[in-house]
Parts: C-alpha cells; structure tokens; sequence
C-alpha cells in the first residue's frame, strides 16, 4: 500500500477534455507510462473513468493525482463547460483513496508542459527567433478553444490561468462581420470560441453556405476538414481558410496583449491534423496583419504543437510543484 509520501510513485496524470480523458501513470519524474485515451462520454462521472483506468493498469496504489480539465477551476466545485461531468475535488479524492488531488485548467497544464517539449515536436510557422526570457503565449481549438500562457519571474516561468477563449470574437473584414451576425442570430453572444472549435468549423460551414445562397448539407467538422483538405467541397475549403484566418487574428490579439515574444503556441486537437495545409494557409498572413505592429509580430516565432500528451506532462510538472512545497 502507497505511503502517501511526496516521494511515492507511481502518481496519476490525467488531461480531460470536452470528448476525451486522457491518463498515464508517472512512474519516476517525467516518467509517463500505460497512457490511455477514454471516451468521457463512456463513463457516468470522472470519478468512474479514474477507476476504470486504475483497474486497466491493475497498478499498486497511487497516493498522487494532478488533473488538468477544460475548464475554469475557481474552488472545490468543477462543472465542466462542453461535458456533463461536475464534482467536488475534495469528494473525489476522498473517494479514491488519495492523499493529494490537484485539479487545474487543462491549458494551464499545457502551459506548464512547454518549456519541457523536445524541438521536434514543435512545428515552427513563420517568425524569427524566440526572445529568451519573454511571455510565451498559448492558444488552441479542440473541442472548445484553450488559452493560457508562462510568464517569466526570475528563476521560471509562472502559467496564466484563464479563459481566454471566451472573450468576443472579433471580426477582422466584412465576411467575418456577416459570419459573426449569422451566429448572433443563433446563439446570442459571440466568443472567440463559438467559432474557433471543432463546432465552430460547422458553424462557420453553415454561415458561408447561408451566405452564399446554398443549402447546408449535414457535415461534422471531420467532414468538412477532409472534403476541403482533398479540394472536393469548395466550400468546405472556404471554412477552413476562414478558420485559419480567424485564429490568426486571435493568437496575434493574444501575442500583443502579452508581448509574447518568447512565441505562441498552438495547442488542442485541429490544428496538428492541419500541418500541411496549415503553414500555407491564411493564417500567418493574418497573424502579421495589424498596420504599425506588423513587424512586431512578423517576428514572433509561431510553433504547432505536435506531440501526443503534452498537458500529462504539464499535470506532471504541476504535481511535482505542489508536492515540493
């Protein structure tokens, strides 16, 4: 049995989106291993999905847990954002039998994660160099849209945890202005979210299509990706471009706001699968397009994040913080 110690392994990761939880053991520092990918929609509660996998790893007793989750963690209560689980940390730790249970948001433990990411799991779009030293900025769509970023104090690196995914859109040209009234019209207010996500694909698909006088056929925002990855759906490439466009104009919003010129990263589920097509795409003209601070942010280095798990090494490195003080 797990003597609950600071120094006790194996410990327990976990990075839990809108669709998927994601879990590892950690078995020694920054030693991940038995990682598994579960449905949350499998699974009643996170405290059921912790048990199922507990029990797939038939591991000896874990006394450590560092959860990154989409969404805000503000106090003991978390009730997700694009899924039904809530719970109370404190109730869950009880329950499964720990003597540390830390939950925070899950682009924060992505923030965490990027100063220990190998260069080649960083794919860079434009920009020059990285300014040792400098905020580093974190922005990325999935299932919702996650922002965070490290401030730099002396000694390392501090992560921002908010949610900045939420704020307005803000629309950059009259199309966007009549994509931004077609989802006014249905879903109220605007956030950078609403568009900039896997929904926020088929959302966008619609407007244009509406725009364009078309009927909207029912795509998944993998159809529209594939079809306008292939060039068979003009206007499914018409999204995609938009998309990029868009997310051009937040990361560049974000980088200003930060003076990240330490980089901004990409993270979440969509743009990895776009690398291609991405580092043509209309997003770094759009990131570099704002008059007098163009230069600024032409050279801001801008890198895809192209690695598996990269927020179970942020709950890693978050876990270890809270057990070392």
């Amino acid at each position: 049995m797990s003597t609950g110690l600071p120094n006790t392994w194996p410990r327990l990761v976990a990075d839990i989106g809108g669709t998927n939880a994601r879990f590892a053991l950690e078995t020694a520092p920054a030693v991940l291993e038995d990682v598994e990918v579960l449905p949350c929609a499998s699974f009643p509660t996170l405290e059921a999905a912790m048990r199922s996998y507990l029990a797939r790893v038939d591991t000896r007793a874990v006394a450590h847990a560092a959860i990154g989750i989409a969404n805000p963690v503000t106090g003991d209560w978390v009730q997700m954002t694009n899924h039904h689980w809530a719970f109370s940390i404190e109730a869950t730790r009880l329950a499964l039998g720990l003597t540390s249970l830390i939950v925070i948001n899950d682009f924060t433990a992505l923030a965490l994660a990027l100063p220990h990411l190998p260069r080649n799991e960083l794919v860079q779009v434009g920009g020059g160099e990285a300014v040792a030293g400098s905020p580093l900025a974190l922005i990325g769509p999935g299932t919702g849209l996650g922002v965070s970023a490290l401030l730099p104090y002396p000694g390392g690196y501090s992560p921002l945890a908010g949610e900045g995914g939420h704020v307005s859109f803000a629309p950059f040209d009259e199309r966007e202005a009549a994509i931004w009234h077609y989802a006014r019209e249905r879903h109220g207010h605007v956030s950078a979210e609403r568009l900039l996500s896997g929904p926020g694909l088929v959302l966008i698909y619609h407007a244009l299509a509406a725009l364009a006088g078309e009927p909207e056929q029912d795509l998944s925002a993998a159809d529209i990706t594939s079809r306008g990855l292939s060039g068979t759906c003009p206007r499914c490439r018409e999204t995609l471009d938009a998309f990029c466009a868009m997310l051009g104009t937040a990361a560049a919003n974000l980088a200003l706001t930060l003076g990240a010129r330490g980089g901004v990263y990409l993270g979440g589920g969509i743009v990895p699968r776009l690398i291609d097509y991405f580092k043509t795409s209309p997003f770094r003209p759009r990131f570099e397009d704002k008059g007098r601070f163009s230069a600024y942010l032409a050279a801001i280095p801008v890198f895809v994040i192209d690695s598996r798990y990269p927020a179970l090494i942020g709950a890693s490195a978050a876990l270890a913080a809270h057990l070392e003080h």
